[in-house]
């Protein structure tokens, strides 16, 4: 029996050796991990798994991260090991990662760190310095903390890692972009055309302008073309150009906006006058960019010194203008004439441009990283059809029947509109600074009438011709000469996380923003009941808002809250409407572009010889009538209101977009170009969560139970403890009396 009873026990091990083994390969083949936080933070979004699921050549991801941080950058490194592994969980077998060691501390430094620092520094990731407190002592540190996206043969880099923030938006977007980037190089019909245009002439002055490696720029740019043309599967083309020796070259120097250099004879210098150009210029189709190789900088008493681009980087910068040229992103258009806010980049600082206070450069930047902005002059052009969404940043005069009908259309074709309006005009006076201040005189506002408000209420939407002042709004420190204090701004309302949808996912993490110079909008319910429109309101300002109608005048030294509360409401603000819109021109007469004077010139439409004014153009036979293509009821499409341009201007975006400004205005455009998973994705991290309002009796009651509360429930506890206690020992006693 012995015996038996032994081979069972082994039967059983061995029974239980083959299930945990089956159980621990179950466990690798099946694996899942469980992400509790609210937003799935700690998980990769649907769109970055499916950028990465396929990818159709392989990418490899080179990180470049000291070991043995200081916190907290010891945890954005963690962070990014967790963050790859994910990305390789849901990726095809052509993703890749790996992590190289460059620790930078002196002495101890391994033959394989120095190597991978050398690596690193190919790559263009370099080292920075980061702050640690060691045994109480501020200590500074290089450290690496980047890394590089290799995909097929172009590379994209993200030199500097500081926080988790966003981290995935930057890597997905990356990756999307570099796939987009093969694709559209592969498909290219003619080579990218890049011309050196430097003058032998130069050569002569260079020394005088402190420039004495003039000579070796067209070998650097020649280096640096072949290795990208290596990447760029052959698709670029080089050529140098010396207008010295080719005067022929002076019209296509204005058309490249090249710079040129000129100077009077030198007697001296043995120099006669001359002039020379130098600069770098990209073409390819009908597309022109002109990157400068020389800045002229002037300094007060000093005077002007020339600084050359640095050459290093030149590999780097023509790569970064390819993608420009190839339009490796997809186009949004942009209103450009009307009075409408400049959306164009910020010129150079050495351009001597002034930088317009009014101007949306950083919209123009946020939006340039994922989309190719295109400048639509509705006066001259049609609106193309491959945009699927049109960007309105507040014209100021008036439209004619005929744009009008342009952006109807266009919606009517199952397109987007966004449309950041103002109410008014804002005019400064002309007078000077100093007359201003005496006169007290601000700037005046005039109500805008740009004809977009009829075909906006014939959509379903209105905007009352007044300004939203709120006391929930943003205060602004006073210096100590003017009494310190904070001053309220209350046509600057901050709008709270209640009066701000979470019907759309993108949303729910934007708790708090700021609006400036807002206007109230109003649905026009008959016009969306008949056309079956979704309406939803994005933003609204407080309950303790008012209306300043009439004159308007936004001094904060004279702006004060309504007496009577009754006159206080919360007005919407922003509004999104869904669906099949109805033509405004629906029954109407189509209307015809009307000809400018200088087009009637153009044609000759001035007096003519008897019988010569009804003569056909050639080819062309009088009897053949047409007619434009018009569309009654429009394919689903979207339309977007902002009540105010100050959304999209620099004095409330930030160039960094994390702001919740930028989160905003980012993902409504994402969500009008149907990237609605791009929009989520960036606003998955939380930055800004304030605490809900509530009013001055819950807060005094809050406070009082944490102080005298608390103690009480604790002692109280006691009690009822040392109670039940006595009571079970004396039914103890009395069971054994």
């Amino acid at each position: 029996m012995s015996g038996v009873h032994s081979s069972n026990r082994y039967i059983k091990f061995m029974i239980y050796m083959i299930v945990v083994v089956l159980i621990n390969m179950a466990g690798i083949t099946l694996f899942f991990r469980l992400d509790m936080t609210e937003n799935r933070i700690y998980s990769i979004s649907e769109t970055s798994r499916a950028v990465v699921a396929t990818l159709s050549e392989p990418l490899t991801i080179n990180v470049f991260f000291t070991r043995n941080l200081p916190a907290p950058h010891n945890n954005t490194e963690r962070y990014l090991h967790d963050l790859l592994e994910e990305y390789g969980n849901y990726a095809n077998r052509y993703f890749n990662y790996r992590f190289y060691d460059v620790s930078v501390e002196s002495g101890d430094t391994s033959p394989d760190a120095k190597q991978n620092q050398e690596l690193a520094r190919n790559y263009g990731v370099f080292p920075v310095q980061i702050q640690a407190v060691e045994k109480d002592e501020v200590k500074f540190q290089k450290a690496y903390m980047g890394l590089v996206l290799i995909h097929g043969d172009m590379i994209e880099r993200i030199p500097t890692i500081t926080g988790t923030d966003g981290l995935e938006y930057r890597l997905t977007t990356a990756i999307q972009k570099l796939n987009n980037k093969v694709s559209a190089l592969l498909s290219l019909e003619e080579k990218i055309k890049i011309r050196l245009v430097l003058s032998s002439s130069l050569e002569e002055v260079a020394p005088l302008m402190n420039l004495n490696n003039l000579g070796g720029i067209p070998g650097k740019v020649e280096n640096a073309v072949a290795v990208l043309n290596d990447k760029a599967y052959g698709k670029l083309d080089y050529s140098f150009l010396d207008p010295s020796r080719d005067p022929g070259s002076s019209a296509d120097l204005k058309k490249y906006k090249i710079m040129t250099l000129q100077w009077p004879a030198m007697v001296e210098k043995n120099i006669e006058a001359g002039s020379g150009s130098i600069g770098l210029v990209m073409l390819y189709e009908d597309k022109i960019v002109s990157i400068p190789l020389l800045r002229v900088i002037r300094i007060p008493i000093i005077g002007t010194q020339y600084e050359l681009t640095d050459m290093e980087r030149i590999e780097e910068i023509i790569d970064g203008h390819i993608e420009s040229l190839i339009d490796i992103n997809e186009d949004i258009g942009v209103l450009a004439d009307f009075g409408s806010v400049p959306v164009a980049p910020s010129p150079p600082p050495n351009m001597g441009v002034p930088q317009d206070p009014n101007s949306a450069t950083t919209f123009h930047a946020l939006i340039s990283q994922n989309y190719t902005v295109k400048s639509i002059a509705l006066k001259e052009e049609l609106i193309p059809d491959s945009l699927n969404c049109l960007v309105i940043p507040g014209p100021k005069e008036k439209l004619s029947d005929y744009e009008l009908f342009q952006i109807d259309q266009f919606l009517m074709k199952g397109k987007n509109l966004a449309l950041f309006l103002d109410a008014f005009n804002e005019v400064n006076p002309q007078n000077q600074q100093g007359l201003r201040l005496m006169n007290q005189q601000g700037p005046v506002f005039i109500p805008v009438d740009s004809g977009l408000e009829k075909l906006l209420a014939h959509y379903g939407v209105r905007m009352s011709p007044s300004i939203v002042l709120d006391e929930s709004c943003y205060k602004q420190q006073m210096p100590q000469q003017f009494g310190g204090g904070e001053q309220p701004i209350y046509f600057a309302p901050m709008i709270k996380n209640k009066n701000i949808t979470d019907d759309f996912e993108f949303m729910r993490n934007i708790k708090g923003l700021v609006a400036v110079k807002t206007s109230p909008l109003a649905l026009v319910d008959e016009r969306l009941s008949a056309n079956n429109i979704k309406s939803t309101r994005l933003l609204a300002s407080s309950e303790k808002s008012w209306e300043m109608k009439g004159r308007i005048n936004l001094n904060p030294m004279f702006l004060q809250p309504p007496a009577e509360k009754d006159e206080m409401q919360s007005f919407p603000i922003a509004y999104l409407l869904e669906g099949e819109f109805s033509s405004y021109f629906e029954g109407k007469p189509i209307p015809e572009k009307e000809q400018t004077a200088a087009e009637t010139d153009a044609t000759g439409a001035g007096e003519q010889p008897e019988g010569e004014g009804e003569k056909d153009q050639p080819g062309v036979d009088s009897r053949i009538e047409g007619s434009q293509a018009f569309i009654a009821k429009g394919k689903p499409g979207k339309i977007l209101l902002v009540s105010s341009t100050e959304m999209i201007k620099d004095n409330v975006l930030d160039s960094n977009g994390r702001s919740p400004n930028d989160m905003l205005v980012m993902n409504l455009v994402d969500y009008l170009n149907n990237r609605e998973g791009m929009a989520v994705m960036r606003s998955k991290e939380q930055r800004f969560n304030p605490l809900d309002d509530v009013g001055a009796g819950l807060r005094t009651f809050v406070k009082s139970f944490n102080i005298v509360g608390l103690p009480l429930v604790v002692v109280v506890f006691g009690l009822i403890v040392m109670f039940r206690r006595h009571a079970r020992k004396r039914r103890i006693q009395a069971m054994f009396q």
